[in-house]
Formats: structure tokens, sequence, C-alpha cells
């Protein structure tokens, strides 16, 4: 039986990279990753979604759509919440070799 990799089964089933099906779905795949660090630290320092939104400043239900990657949220809000769990952040950029206009 031959064995796929990851890598291989997701530029068959989804795409190749820089097609835009594909890049939908790594965005999508990030967002995902980011509201479940979110919830996981919000759990392990035994904050509800109601309390998390007030340190933040936003409402319950705001916080629940990041956890649940429901909704595009504000890179600051993402930002705020993550310096109120105490958690560093840290993100790539990588710039591709194409010339600007």
């Amino acid at each position: 039986m031959k064995t796929y990799s990851l890598e291989e089964m997701t530029d068959k089933h989804i795409g190749k990279k820089g097609t835009k099906k594909r890049d939908e779905f790594d965005y999508e795949l990030r967002l995902d990753l980011i509201g479940h660090s979110i919830k996981q630290a919000r759990k392990e320092r035994h904050l509800t979604q109601d309390q998390l939104g007030k340190l933040v400043g936003v409402k319950k239900a705001q916080i629940s759509k990041i956890e649940n990657s429901v909704t595009d949220a504000r890179f600051s809000t993402i930002l705020k919440v993550f310096k109120v769990l105490g958690a560093k952040v840290n993100f790539n950029v990588e710039l591709s070799n194409q010339k600007l206009a």
C-alpha cells in the first residue's frame, strides 16, 4: 500500500500552493489555528469567554466568534486577546519574488 504525505494529499484534493483554492484553504486553516490557540490559552487560565471579553473590551460573542473562526477579527483585537492571556505572539511574513508594479 502506497502512503502519501499531507502535502501530496492537499495538493491533490485542494490544489497546489499558489492557486486561489489552496490560498483560501491555507488562510482558513491559519484562522482556525489562531482560534484554537486562544481557546486553549483561555481555558488554561480558567477564564470564561465573558471574562476574557471584559478584559479585552469586547463582548463574549466576539470571543466566541474568534475562537470558532466564524468571523475575521481585527488584528488589533487578536493581539489584545493574546496580550491579556499573557501569550507571546510570533509571526512570519514571506514575500514572493514577484515584482511589484
